[in-house]
């Protein structure tokens, strides 16, 4: 039986916690969490991995099960999520790893990459934009309004974005079967986003959002110099990044392997074993010999 190690490692005076399974003489994977969630969304995958590759799974600050920094000692943006990640990994002694992106974790990865191109190994897309085609509207209309005029008025549409209605539609929109898609996902999303301060936080990361598209354009070119082996698994009915997004990846990585799922946003509840049989068949053939599978 495969067993989850749950850990925590402290990052520049915050205690980052992680789940970490696998021999890790065996290729590795950096799973990076997208929003409302944390590590929580790959507790299906690792396991269904870990006999193959080593998995890490850590949640950001303000997240999940790590530290909940007040804003007046960390200041929350993609940037400095993106920064404290840096350390997780040198923290843990990570050289060499596999990054799976999705949704926050494709601006907050795609930092990582693009600073330490090196050690990144693949790229494993699921629903995390890099490009502006795939930015599906009215969904990103108040995040956009919000990024031009901070004012009351646009905080306020944004409100609802954080309230449980609307976790429990990105999870269950799109999918095939809503009776399948456990409640706990969005009852737990939901506790950690109540913690006192954390609402404004997460406005201030949807503020900050503006600044992830301004960095499309570095990220583009680190898919042309560096041409990582790239699979992208993407449910084709979410309503946040369209399969558009999803497409445009090959404009910079023609070689980059897509499949589109019948699913929504976040594929894995729905679509564990089709991403896993993926994941497991591209880096046996992709990653470098002695490491491959």
């Amino acid at each position: 039986m495969i067993k989850v190690k749950h850990r925590t490692v402290n990052v520049d005076g915050i205690d980052v916690f992680y789940r970490e399974a696998g021999d890790e003489a065996n290729p590795t994977l950096l799973l990076l969490h997208g929003f409302p969630t944390s590590s929580h969304m790959f507790r299906n995958l690792i396991p269904a991995l870990a006999d193959e590759f080593h998995l890490v799974a850590p949640d950001y600050p303000g997240f999940g099960n790590s530290a909940f920094p007040p804003p007046e000692e960390f200041d929350y943006t993609f940037e400095n999520l993106a920064a404290v990640m840096r350390g997780f990994v040198d923290g843990i002694g990570l050289d060499k790893y596999s990054l799976y992106i999705q949704d926050y974790g494709a601006p907050v990865g795609l930092r990582i990459a693009t600073a330490q191109p090196e050690r990144v190994e693949a790229l494993i897309v699921q629903n995390g934009n890099a490009y502006t085609e795939g930015f599906i509207m009215p969904f990103w209309d108040p995040i956009f309004a919000y990024g031009e005029e901070r004012s009351p008025e646009n905080e306020a549409a944004l409100r609802g974005a954080l309230e449980i209605d609307a976790h429990r539609w990105q999870y269950t929109h799109g999918t095939r079967d809503v009776e399948a898609i456990s409640p706990d996902n969005w009852n737990l999303d939901q506790r950690f986003l109540d913690r006192p301060g954390n609402k404004d936080v997460q406005l201030g990361l949807f503020y900050d959002y503006q600044f992830n598209i301004a960095k499309y354009p570095v990220f583009q070119e680190y898919f042309r110099t560096h041409r990582p082996p790239t699979l992208i698994v993407w449910g084709k009915n979410d309503e946040i990044f369209s399969p558009a997004g999803a497409e445009a990846y090959r404009r910079d990585l023609p070689d980059a392997e897509l499949h589109l799922l019948d699913t929504g946003h976040f594929a894995l509840e729905e679509d564990l074993d089709a991403i896993a049989g993926h994941i497991r068949r591209f880096l046996g053939e992709h990653l470098p010999g002695e490491r491959a599978a």
